[in-house]
C-alpha cells in the first residue's frame, strides 16, 4: 500500500525509522518494476530494429548479382561475354582475397590480446610465485 504524500515535518524519529523499511521496499519495487519496463521497450525495440537490418540484408543479397550482372554487360559492350565475365570475375575475386586476408589480420590482433580474465590470472599467480630478484 503506497501512501500519498503529506507533511512529514511532525513526524517522531521512531515513526520515521518504522517507516523507513516500507519506504525502502517500495523504492526496490518501483525500480524493478522501471527495470523491467526498460528492458522490455529495448527488447522491442531492437527486435523491430534487427528485422528491418534482416530486410535490408535479403535486398542485398538480390542486388548484388544485380550489379554484377550490370557490370559483365556494361563490359560486354567492349569485349566479348565470355571476357567481360570473366573480368568481374577475377575482380571478385582479387576483393575476396584482399578482404579475407584483413579479416585474418585483424583476428590475429584479437587472438594475441589478452583478456581481462587472463590478466587476472597471471597477477594472482604473479603474487602466489615468491620474487627470486628480492633477496
Amino acid at each position: 500500500m503506497t501512501r500519498g504524500y503529506r507533511d512529514r515535518a511532525d513526524d517522531s524519529l521512531l515513526t520515521l525509522l518504522g517507516d523507513l523499511p516500507e519506504l525502502v521496499r517500495n523504492l526496490v519495487t518501483a525500480e524493478i518494476d522501471a527495470a523491467k519496463a526498460w528492458v522490455s521497450r529495448t527488447a522491442k525495440d531492437a527486435g523491430i530494429g534487427s528485422l528491418w537490418f534482416v530486410i535490408v540484408l535479403f535486398l542485398l543479397f538480390w542486388a548484388i548479382p544485380v550489379l554484377l550482372a550490370f557490370g559483365i554487360i556494361g563490359l560486354a559492350s567492349w569485349w566479348p561475354a565470355w571476357l567481360a565475365a570473366l573480368a568481374v570475375f577475377v575482380f571478385l575475386f582479387v576483393a575476396i582475397a584482399v578482404f579475407g586476408l584483413l579479416g585474418v589480420l585483424r583476428f590475429r590482433k584479437v587472438v594475441k590480446r589478452e583478456n581481462p580474465g587472463q590478466a587476472v590470472a597471471t597477477d594472482v599467480r604473479l603474487m602466489k610465485e615468491p620474487d627470486d630478484d628480492e633477496f
